[in-house]
């Protein structure tokens, strides 16, 4: 993995590392909230020869459409093969502009700047690079890692609640995984107050650890993908409806699920079971979901790429703090995980 640098004064901090870099040119994408809120942190005053490109943000706009306005962007620019992209954004962001730094005259270098917490401790560390297509969720990408990654609290600061409140389920998903006395270190009741620097770095070095032994998810990289498989459906479900949902917010619901799977399937105890539903419910509340709306999850459970065949692979607890991978799980048994889902008393 390339450098991953944290910093208290990313515009010094990101200076100098384009001053150790030899490249023709810089191309900036932005969307339009990191141009208003984060450009100007960065490049206070932006010189004629720095291309930047600004497209809308959110999950709806991470397509291969948006990806040929960038690319068109890019051939205006005269980019050529030496130039440099810097990622300015969340997730989305970060995902779709290193995709399209990676085909782009077949790659050029980027560098993430990631300026969510969601992207701070998870999108932008590993090489996962890619968009949606058809409606499912990162269907096409490919594995680069960028040239950096900066890290700066600071951006943190530009956030609503909801945001900040997504990316600390990865937070938790972190410990529920890999570290079970960071999960229990976690403040649930005041998690607004949290030290975000702190709890960056250590979700950073759960993640890093993993994906350094397993860089292209052959094995325990799979392990990150817990609450995700459902999660993910969820997600790509309510994209375009009234219960649009942050990626966050749809894992919390897809870790409750899978935590049941884990349970049925793993032997998670119940009281672990019922710590992890308590958890996700009081942050994140609980969402209703119509019996309609299930059969079209269902089937998009079906495309994760994780999946063998047309043999459903997840990612399941064994306990708190300890992950296991490729366990076969039924169409009816996620159906009975959602139905657990359903059935808790909201907190």
């Amino acid at each position: 993995m390339n450098p991953i640098l944290f910093s208290d004064h990313p515009q010094q901090d990101l200076q100098a590392l384009l001053a150790s870099l030899d490249y023709s040119k810089i191309f900036i994408l932005v969307d339009s909230n990191t141009q208003m809120h984060c450009l100007p942190i960065l490049f206070p005053e932006l010189k004629t020869e720095i291309n930047y490109f600004v497209i809308s943000p959110g999950e709806k706009n991470k397509t291969i459409t948006t990806c040929m306005e960038i690319w068109a962007a890019m051939t205006e620019a005269q980019l050529d093969r030496k130039a440099i992209v810097l990622n300015l954004g969340g997730g989305v962001l970060g995902d779709m502009g290193g995709f399209c730094a990676s085909i782009y005259k077949r790659g050029i270098r980027f560098i993430n700047i990631p300026t969510t917490l969601l992207s701070q401790v998870d999108a932008s560390v590993g090489g996962k690079l890619g968009v949606d297509f058809h409606g499912l969720k990162n269907h096409l990408g490919v594995f680069n890692e960028p040239e950096a990654v900066l890290i700066a609290p600071k951006f943190l600061e530009t956030l609503p609640d909801q945001e900040l409140r997504s990316g600390f389920a990865e937070i938790i998903k972190h410990g529920l995984i890999q570290d079970k006395a960071y999960l229990e270190s976690l403040s649930i009741q005041n998690w607004r107050d949290s030290d975000w620097k702190k709890l960056i770095k250590h979700s950073v070095e759960i993640k890093s650890k993993v994906v350094t032994e397993d860089p292209k998810e052959a094995g325990l990289r799979k392990i990150l993908n817990f609450g995700h498989t459902i999660g993910h459906a969820f997600e790509t479900y309510y994209l375009d409806g009234k219960k649009h949902l942050l990626h966050g917010e749809a894992i919390a619901v897809g870790m409750i699920c899978e935590a049941w799977l884990s349970h049925q399937k793993q032997g998670l105890s119940s009281a672990e079971l019922h710590q992890i539903s308590r958890t996700f419910l009081a942050i994140y509340g609980k969402i209703e979901i119509e019996e309609k709306e299930i059969i079209p999850v269902l089937d998009l459970c079906i495309q994760d790429k994780k999946n063998e065949g047309n043999t459903l692979m997840f990612s399941l607890l064994n306990e708190i703090g300890d992950c296991t991978y490729n366990v076969s799980v039924s169409r009816s048994e996620i159906r009975d995980s959602i139905s657990y889902y359903q059935n808790l008393p909201i907190a």
